[in-house]
């Protein structure tokens, strides 16, 4: 069975409702990113990163898969496929998607600040007392800047496997996510699937560009690798 390995960003999660990672100017709903995402900002003030996680997490158990997250697992009746993922959200869990691989962590999840091998399921607020099962305080379960990022090496390893290469809504600045696409056989068919598309054909010689949003362009793709077209 072929191998094919998904990337997907935030314009994925766009159209279910997910606010994208940051807006023009930089900001992330109005925060400084290092504000609400990095340890500097963590040890300054707590409270503000625990009240923007809250915030985020309550804001997903409100929204649903898209026509793009349910295509993907459709890829699976042909074809063994792992979904290394940028989102936080669970979107590919909740369509049926079976392995995905979350590169910036989960917010769905908590660990330990602690013992970070000390990870639990978490759908309500986290707040200041709050801990783990060795008295530490809790944490959201999200790669922070300046981070390092656990699951990249299994990524970089099934990129490298992949006998196709399907990239969805990233804009492929953020690292080290961008850079898997260079792990990726040189003779592999490879997708992107964004209305804005950041690389161009030039790239790479094998590359197909297809400028839609997810829920038009993945259910495109799909229909194609599994000869529905």
């Amino acid at each position: 069975m072929k191998k094919i390995v998904v990337l997907t960003g935030a314009g994925i999660s766009a159209e279910s409702g997910i606010q994208t990672f940051r807006d023009a100017n930089g900001l992330w709903e109005g925060h400084d990113i290092m504000e609400v995402a990095s340890p500097i900002g963590w040890k300054r003030n707590k409270k503000l990163v625990l009240d923007f996680y809250n915030k985020r997490r309550a804001q997903l158990l409100n929204v649903k898969p898209n026509q793009g997250h349910k295509a993907l697992v459709l890829l699976e009746k042909k074809y063994n496929v792992t979904i290394i993922t940028q989102n936080v959200d669970d979107l590919h869990e909740r369509a049926g998607s079976s392995t995905v691989l979350h590169l910036h962590g989960e917010l769905l999840k908590v660990r330990s600040t602690k013992n970070e091998s000390l990870i639990y399921e978490w759908k309500k607020e986290l707040k200041i007392g709050d801990v783990c099962e060795e008295g530490k305080q809790l944490r959201p379960h999200i790669v922070w800047f300046g981070e390092m990022v656990p699951m990249l090496d299994e990524a970089v390893d099934k990129t490298a496997e992949a006998d196709i290469l399907i990239i969805i809504g990233t804009s492929m600045q953020v690292y080290p996510a961008a850079n898997l696409i260079n792990f990726a056989k040189a003779t592999i068919p490879i997708y992107f699937i964004d209305p804005k598309p950041t690389i161009n054909s030039k790239s790479f010689s094998n590359l197909e560009i297809v400028t839609e949003k997810a829920s038009i362009g993945v259910v495109k793709v799909v229909n194609e690798l599994i000869g529905l077209q």
